[in-house]
This record gives C-alpha cells, structure tokens and sequence, in this order.
C-alpha cells in the first residue's frame, strides 16, 4: 500500500517571472548576488571602482546579475512559450548594455532582483501557515498488536490499525476511540482554547494533543486523508489558485511585450535617441501589475488560515469581499448544536418512559441533531430504546415507524399536516408557549393521535448577539436567519439577537429558494451553515462558509470558506480580511498603472534616463509586495469591535 505524507513540498507561487528559482528559505545565493553586485555598482557610481582588470565594474555587475533573469527568459520561452515580462526585462537589459549603458542595466537587474526576492519572502511568510499546519502532524504513533505496544512511524499507520495515545502524546491520524479518557487540545487546528473530553465513541483528529489521560483508538482516516491533510491541501490549493482580477491581468501581458516594443520604436523614430527607447522597454515592464494580485491573495489566505479560516482561494476571496447579504442558519450556526430535551409532555394512556423509549428507537437511525437529544435524553434516564419493526425517513419533516403492528410518526408539524393528524386546543396551546420561547417542538403519534410531544431547546452561543450587531448593519445591508424549526420557534431566537428577517418551517430546497430570491434581487449573498445539512444552500451562495468543520468532507467540499471552530467571531473577521485584500489589489493596480504611465512619459520627452527608469519602474514592485505584505499583519490584528 502506498503510503502518503501529509504536507509535500508548496509549489512556488507565479512571480513576475524575470530571475530566479527560489525554495523555501533557500536565498543565500540571492544575497550573494545582490551583496556582490550592490558592491559593484556602489563603487562605479562613487568612483571608487571603475573598473577590474580592465573592465568596466559596472558591465561586470550587469552579467552577473542579469545572467540569471535573461536565462531563465529564454529557458521559459523555449520549454513554456512564455513570451510575457521575463522576455521584455530581458530586453531592457540588453538593450541597455548593447548602447552602453551599463550602469543602467545593472540597476534594473539589481532592482529587480531585489524586488523578486521581497516577493518570494511575502509569500514564503504567508505560506508558513501550511509549514506550521505539517507542523502538527506527529512523526510516531503507538501501534497495538496482540496487545503489545509498538512504536512506528506515523505515515505509517493504516486504516483500521489499533493505536494507543498516552498523555503529551500527539494524536497521528483520525480515529474512533474504543476505550480510556483524555482531554484533547484541538487549539492548534479549531482554535478552541478549552480541551475537550474524548472517550469511547468519540472521534479524534489527527495532530491534536492528549493533554491529559490515555486512549485506544482505531484509525478511521490516514495521510491526505485525515483533517488536517485536507486542511494543508486546501490551503495550498486556494494560494496557488487565481482571482477573477488577476487572470484579466494576465491576458493584459500577453500585449505588453508588442505594445512595449512598438512605442519604444515610434520613440526612437520621433525623436531619434535610442537612449530614449531604451529607457521606454525598462518603465513599460509591467512587474508591479502582475504582483499586485498573487502577493495579496497569497498573504490574506495564508494570514487567515493561521487564525483558523480557511479560504478557498483568490475568485472566493475576492467574492467575499462583495457580500452584502448573509444568511443564517440557526441549529448548529447561531445556537451550540447541542440540543438538549426540555419537557416530555404525554397525552392518553401513554408515561414519559414509553415516549421517550419509542421516541429513541425511531431515531436510532438518524443523524439529525435531534436524535442525538432524544438517545441523550433517554441514556440519563435509564430508558432502553424500543427499536420499530420498519422505518423511513421523510426529509426535512421526521419519520414514519412502525412497531407491532402499529404505525408511528416522530417530527414537526409538516409531517402530521400532510397526514390529516388533528390536533387538540389543549396541544396547539401547549405548542404555541413552548415556541414563543424558542423550544422545538417534536411530535409523537401513535395510530392517528398525538401520544407525546418532546420539547427541545438548543442553547443560543454566547458570542452571537455581539457578532450580529457587528455583522448587520455595520458590514452587511441585511441580515436573515433560516431555520427548518418551526416559524414561531425561529422568531423567538431572532428576536432575542435583533435579526430583521426570519424564515421558518424550511425544508433544505427552501433554503436554496430563499438564497436564489436574494440573488435575484441583486444581492451577494453569504450563506452560513453546518456544511452537513446546509450543503446544497452553501453551494448555491455566492459565497458559502461552513462552521467548525473539522474533519468533515461534505463541509469542506461545499463550502467555499471553513472555519474550523465554532467560533461565531470568525465570519466578520473572514469579511473584513476579504475586504482588505480586496482594497489592497486595487491599491497596487493603481498605484502599478500610475507610476508606469507617468515614466513612460517622462521617458518619452527625455526627462527620465535609464538609470531613473530602473529605479522608478523598480520601486512600483517593491511598492506593491510591501503593500501586500502589510495583510500578513492586519489580518492577525482584525477583531470584531
């Protein structure tokens, strides 16, 4: 079986494409170079060293430093067809030896050199979330086998292996544990401060930490496969990916190299100073350009995935910074999702141990968060679940069971609506005040009439009312919450957090309806859910953000940002980091097009030499990385306030 890492090596990010092949951290010949050039030239401009052995000290630093940018041109000409930036800074520089000018050719390959290797340091920075993500992933595990403990390499483990954690002990891959305690720190990949519980049936992500106390487990997921592999692969992908604004840049480069050498000949032809049409190849690189969006997505995506959001890449980045309408759902999203069974009401000849029992068994099966309520609830009572003879779910609205020769309904009201189910004034008020305080009401009947009715409360989280405020109207002009609970029960919430608009009685394609509404309307909507249950809406958003889903590959799969804790906080901080990366591609564009434009007339009237030209041209590039740099830092800063 072939055996997979966690982390491979980050493929190198798009540059300006005019020098050097960089690894991570691997710059020691770039220092040389540009120490020894910068040496060089420094000398031939203050006089002090004209030249070595006879030859000019200046041509000398142009070869040295240049040699690198104009291979590289023509080695991607010849192995990719590339006849964009590298192939036009090529020219420049030898356009500008060739009428010799020396110390020119020199200065745009120091510069540019200079302003490649701030580049390739941004995005090493911001590709350092992936290195602390490979970080987390342990290197040996405790392997059980006929009950002897062996220690192996972790990328060694296979599905279904049975493995030991002790306490310090780093968790190598996901798994379900079968026995023992601990208490899990999963900081490093949730972001939740508090450890966690974790005992038999629980499961386990790979590179948290047992903290205290000692599991067995089964591994369930290995390699790329566990959480934090396709966390690392996810991040990679969205930084190596591209925005909308940058693949318009892109198609614009393919008209720089013509369109730079035919004003730099109508120069030469109208003023006759080749010097002139010289310095127009050097300002024309549009370097700054092609910077002013790769650097910026790469530092905001790789920014925000250490905080815990993950960014599918430059198109969602940019989406998310036009969001204008966020839509909420309210289990698991704006409550815990961790419901809990309020009150038992029995009606008839039936006690709360048999409605609980047959409530349990119906929902045995289920994996809606209410089942889990329902067994919780029977489990602390001691009440053995009476598992039904047949059994079918009925989406968005409950099921129907049968036991012993009877027929049963478990869920809303929508399930015992469309099956002629009448219910008492003494039920509908029961109903109506359990509601209007937010509980769920979930229905019991038995042949044609209501045997129970279980009452579920899910706890509101405690940070949301603070970010709502924030969120609405503050970031976005309207706000909504959506909710398959009953319309009253939706209304109870959202009127205790202040959401204008609610929605309930929804099934899930009621959901994508209400997000196509919006759109329809004009609006860039956000949709906010559990990425289980809410995969078809977040699909349909404009832009999709699933809630705390480690581990989860539906969430991953369909949400175009996750966040890996439940940490309601995260979205505005997302929407503000969106919104910065956002303004800062649009500040380098500008800023790029202004500082080229301007030169090239300066250069065209003779004001600008190509000693000037290298310098201005130059430092837009600079300009732009440290520009883009500058998101690495905000978007640890962002907060909610």
């Amino acid at each position: 079986m072939e055996k997979t890492t966690i982390l491979e090596k980050p493929k190198p990010q798009a540059s300006c494409g005019h020098g050097h092949e960089h690894t991570h951290g691997g710059h020691t010949k770039d220092y040389i170079i540009i120490a020894v050039t910068a040496l060089l030239t420094g000398g031939y401009w203050f006089g002090l060293l004209p030249s070595i052995a006879g030859i000019d000290a200046a041509l000398i630093a142009a070869i040295l430093c240049g040699y690198p940018i104009v291979s590289e041109a023509i080695r991607a000409i010849w192995q990719r067809g590339d006849t964009k930036v590298g192939l036009l800074v090529s020219i420049a520089i030898i356009a500008s030896l060739a009428i010799g000018e020396y110390f020119a050719a020199a200065e745009v390959a120091l510069i540019m050199t200079i302003g490649e290797l701030l580049e390739h340091m941004t995005l090493e920075k911001a590709n350092s979330a992936l290195q602390k993500l490979a970080g987390l992933a342990p290197l040996k595990a405790r392997l059980l086998k006929d009950g002897v403990e062996q220690e192996i390499a972790a990328e060694a483990v296979q599905v279904g292996d049975r493995l030991l954690v002790k306490p310090g002990d780093k968790i190598p891959v996901d798994g379900l544990v079968t026995a023992g305690y601990a208490s899990v720190d999963q900081s490093a990949i949730t972001g939740e401060s508090i450890p966690l519980e974790r005992r038999e049936g629980d499961t386990v992500f790979g590179g948290t930490l047992a903290t205290s106390g000692s599991i067995e487990l089964v591994a369930t997921k290995v390699g790329q496969d566990t959480a934090l592999g396709h966390i690392i692969n996810m991040v990679r992908e969205a930084q190596e990916s591209k925005a909308p604004i940058a693949r318009m840049i892109d198609r614009w480069a393919n008209w720089f190299v013509p369109l730079s050498l035919t004003i730099a000949l109508l120069v030469y032809l109208v003023t006759g100073d080749i010097v002139r049409g010289v310095t127009i190849l050097i300002v024309f690189c549009p370097c700054a350009m092609l910077l002013s969006t790769p650097t910026a997505v790469a530092a905001a995506i790789g920014a925000a995935a250490r905080r815990g959001i993950l960014i599918k890449g430059g198109e969602v980045l940019e989406s998310a910074g036009r969001i204008d309408t966020i839509l909420f759902d309210k289990t698991g999203t704006i409550t815990l999702g961790k419901p809990q069974v309020k009150a038992v009401r029995c009606f008839g000849s039936r006690d709360r141990a048999f409605i609980l029992g047959i409530a349990a068994g119906i929902e045995k099966r289920s994996e809606h968060h209410l089942a889990k309520a329902i067994l919780q609830s029977a489990a602390e009572e001691d009440i053995l679940p009476v598992e039904p003879d047949s059994w079918r779910p009925v989406i968005g609205q409950g099921i129907i069971a049968g036991y012993e020769g009877i027929g049963y309904l478990l869920g809303n009201k929508a399930l015992l609506t469309g099956r002629d189910i009448v219910l008492t004034a003494e039920q509908v008020a029961y109903c109506d005040a359990e509601q209007a305080l937010g509980g769920t009401v979930v229905f019991l009947v038995e042949g044609d009439a209501v045997a129970g009715m279980l009452v579920i409360e899910d706890p509101i989280r405690q940070e949301a009312a603070e970010v709502l405020s924030t969120l609405y109207p503050k970031q976005v002009a309207s706000l909504v919450m959506l909710t398959g609970d009953a319309a009253a029960a939706g209304h109870a919430i959202g009127s205790r957090l202040n959401i204008p608009v609610i929605h309930g009685d929804l099934l899930p394609g009621d959901k994508v309806n209400f997000i196509k509404e919006y759109q329809a309307a004009g609006g860039k909507v956000a949709m906010i859910g559990d990425g289980i249950n809410d995969a078809p809406a977040l699909v349909k958003a404009d832009i999709g953000i699933a809630m705390g889903c480690t581990g989860t590959d539906i969430a991953i799969e369909a949400a175009d940002i996750a966040l890996l804790s439940d940490d309601l906080r995260k979205i505005p901080e997302a929407i503000q980091v969106s919104r910065r990366a956002y303004k800062t591609i649009g500040q380098n564009i500008v800023v790029a097009n202004l500082i080229n434009i301007v030169a090239i007339g300066f250069a065209a009237v003779g004001i600008l030499g190509p000693v000037a030209a290298a310098i201005v041209h130059n430092a837009g590039s600079i300009l732009v990385v440290l520009n883009s740099a500058r998101l690495l830092r905000t978007a640890e800063t962002v907060n909610v306030a």
